[in-house]
């Protein structure tokens, strides 16, 4: 994976005493630092553009909830997922990235530095729904772990997920960095997972990512080191040979991993908007992505025929089925029609899909 570096970072007066103000002093000692009363001040005299604010990473505290509902896809299957936003933007640059249409209007790398709200805020949910199960995961608006080698954000967190009896929180990356989470004991309430695709797509398509053997070697460590797993297919990409390369990629994951130890497997078709193509149209004109045949669905989204996806999705079980006969897989937005279609079954409600997720100890 390319390494990220900053080119300075800006802190909000007030961070200063924050776990992450110090591990970005440690890890970045040759980077600038300027200290700034108003952050959206500085955002909104900067005015950059989406790949431009990759360059420079700002430290303040946020304002709001951390914790919220994920917002899902109107008409598509829910599957009961909470998100923590503990930064915004992501330093990798995925031709595909929604992020580029979500934060058109606010870009700025951010980091938040007010942890300690963030650990109370879970903590009040999740012992007043002892009898609930939540699956959270900090990977909505920005990558979990591309930022962990400098802001040290697992090290925060991961203690406190592991001691919660009613709760799976996920990691998700496209990256490498599994450093800072090895001498940590997840106690199996940690997952780490990684969004997988073949080598050619990666290559084309999801510029500053760790390869495809990067990513699955990053796994194998955190397996080693006690982690449960989880392999999201998302997005699949539709090409000439598509077959052979995700058949071969699958074969090789089940190859150095264990599957009993993968929590999830999820499948998701390439979804775009017709702003989002727009803007890929213009900072990656060489990307093929936009050239396969799509239909905009209910929710505003742009996917490929509905017989293509289910082709895509049945191939893609039997070669998960193949060797994890017993896998929990499951779809990331789509309708209860494809769900039948694929599955045979569809979830009745969010809570049932919700809870088919749920660790069995």
């Amino acid at each position: 994976m390319q390494s990220f570096r900053p080119e300075e970072v800006v802190v909000e007066r007030g961070s200063e005493a924050s776990p992450i103000f110090r591990n970005l002093q440690r890890t970045l000692p040759q980077v600038s630092f300027r200290f700034v009363d108003d952050i959206v001040a500085e955002n909104r005299n900067s005015a950059h553009r989406f790949g431009a604010a990759k360059k420079k990473l700002f430290l303040t505290r946020h304002k709001g909830e951390f914790l919220k509902k994920c917002p899902g896809s109107e008409g598509q299957v829910c599957c009961n997922y909470f998100v923590i936003n503990f930064a915004s933007n992501c330093p990798m640059d995925c031709s595909y990235c929604y992020l580029q249409e979500y934060l058109a209007h606010n870009p700025a790398l951010k980091v938040f530095s007010n942890v300690d709200d963030l650990l109370l805020e879970a903590e009040e949910l999740l012992t007043k729904h002892r009898r609930a199960f939540f699956r959270i995961g900090t990977g909505e608006i920005t990558d979990s772990l591309a930022l962990d080698p400098y802001i040290g954000f697992a090290r925060e967190v991961v203690p406190f997920f592991a001691e919660q009896p009613n709760v799976l929180l996920e990691l998700k990356t496209k990256s490498d960095c599994v450093d800072g989470l090895l001498a940590l004991d997840p106690k199996d309430r940690v997952v780490v997972s990684w969004s997988m695709n073949p080598q050619p797509v990666i290559e084309l398509d999801e510029h500053r990512t760790a390869s495809f053997e990067q990513r699955l070697g990053a796994a194998r460590r955190c397996q080693d080191a006690g982690y449960r797993l989880g392999f999201h297919f998302d997005p699949m990409v539709e090409y000439p040979g598509w077959e052979k390369d995700y058949e071969e990629m699958v074969d090789h994951i089940f190859a150095t991993i264990d599957w009993r130890r993968v929590s999830w497997f999820s499948m998701g078709v390439l979804r775009n908007t017709p702003g989002l193509k727009r803007t890929m149209r213009d900072r990656f004109p060489r990307t093929s992505l936009l050239t396969g045949e799509q239909v905009l669905c209910p929710d505003g989204k742009l996917r490929y025929f509905q017989p293509l996806r289910v082709q895509m999705y049945r191939e893609m079980l039997g070669w998960i089925r193949r060797a994890a006969p017993t896998a929990k897989v499951y779809l990331c937005m789509e309708s209860k029609e494809v769900w039948q279609q694929v599955f045979g079954y569809a979830p009745s409600c969010e809570k049932e899909l919700g809870n088919q997720m749920a660790p069995h100890l």
